[in-house]
């Protein structure tokens, strides 16, 4: 098993535990009137974790969503090329943007170490908003994978 495929696999383990965490903040609200936010906030971390961190094995394994009128049918080295040439056409800028504009809003973020305004909330919003960063990471490491992989004929 590959080193991506290790790290997908642990990181789908969260998803399970956020639903068990979800179905306690649902409980404790609904039953005993007890509100947890906190725990909500931390499902949303972990979401923004599994989310922003797959999204380039996603990629990679040709699992991301499309529109594939035309591609569904093409041939396999016929696919390969249209992901290099939109991977360098679209996908590059996109992660190049995200790292431009998040890099700042980051920043600033832990600067000032930036806490939840809800009360009952958690004390570490920087971190969350560090998770921008997983984005274009997966993706750019995704489209040098796949620019390995490509053989020009």
């Amino acid at each position: 098993m590959k080193i991506e495929e290790k790290f997908i696999n642990l990181l789908s383990l969260a998803i399970p535990f956020m639903v068990i965490m979800m179905l306690i903040v649902i409980v404790s609200r609904y039953v005993f009137g007890i509100g947890q936010t906190g725990l909500q906030e931390l499902i949303m971390y972990m979401h923004g974790l599994v989310f922003l961190a797959s999204a380039g094995y996603l990629v990679t394994k040709d699992e991301h969503v499309r529109v594939d009128i035309f591609y569904r049918d093409a041939s396999k080295e016929y696919k390969h090329k249209l992901n290099v040439i939109l991977g360098i056409l679209f996908l590059l800028p996109v992660i190049l943007v995200t790292i431009f504009y998040s890099f700042e809003f980051v920043e600033m973020s832990w600067k000032i170490r930036e806490i939840s305004t809800e009360a009952g909330g958690l004390k570490y919003v920087y971190i969350q908003k560090t998770l921008i960063f997983l984005l274009p990471v997966s993706l750019l490491l995704a489209l040098l994978k796949i620019l390995r992989t490509h053989k020009w004929k």
